[in-house]
């Protein structure tokens, strides 16, 4: 059975995932990434190093942020959100970020881009010192599908 997710599920999606794809589109290019992130139930928050997402958002701030969850083939839903980018540079509000990405549960075996430090997963006593780009994604719109083999979506 193929359906629509409804607020609770897209918002369950969204908070318990910590990989999803950020879509961005700059000088007639389409660039899709992966990426480590935290969700406060409005902002997608990340942390990364100067590269081509950046420029892209930082050209054109308005983004598509995709997460899903799949069982099998069968069984999975995808949940796809629009927003703006924004970069936070003042203090207060990177901090503000790198303490929700610090917050997360993230499991043992992570990657290097995951770790915000090599002291990971123990956050220094002063996150400003953390190096590169904390950003976030203010979602405005959210669409979610599912397909289910079983008559009772999870």
């Amino acid at each position: 059975m193929f359906g629509k997710l409804n607020k609770e599920q897209i918002e369950k999606a969204l908070s318990e995932n910590l990989i999803g794809r950020i879509g961005c589109h700059a000088n007639e290019k389409t660039y899709v990434v992966p990426i480590s992130y935290a969700y406060d139930g409005k902002c997608v928050y990340g942390h990364t190093y100067e590269g081509l997402k950046i420029n892209m958002m930082r050209q054109n701030p308005h983004v598509c942020f995709e997460v899903d969850n799949t069982e099998n083939m069968a069984n999975w839903q995808s949940v796809i959100a629009w927003g703006t980018f924004k970069e936070l540079k003042g203090v207060k509000g990177r901090n503000a970020g790198l303490r929700k990405l610090i917050d997360r549960t993230l499991p043992i075996i992570s990657s290097e881009t995951v770790k915000l430090t090599s002291q990971w997963p123990f956050p220094p006593d002063d996150v400003s010192k953390i190096k590169g780009i904390v950003f976030k994604i203010c979602l405005n719109e959210k669409s979610g599908r599912y397909e289910n083999a079983d008559p009772v979506i999870k």
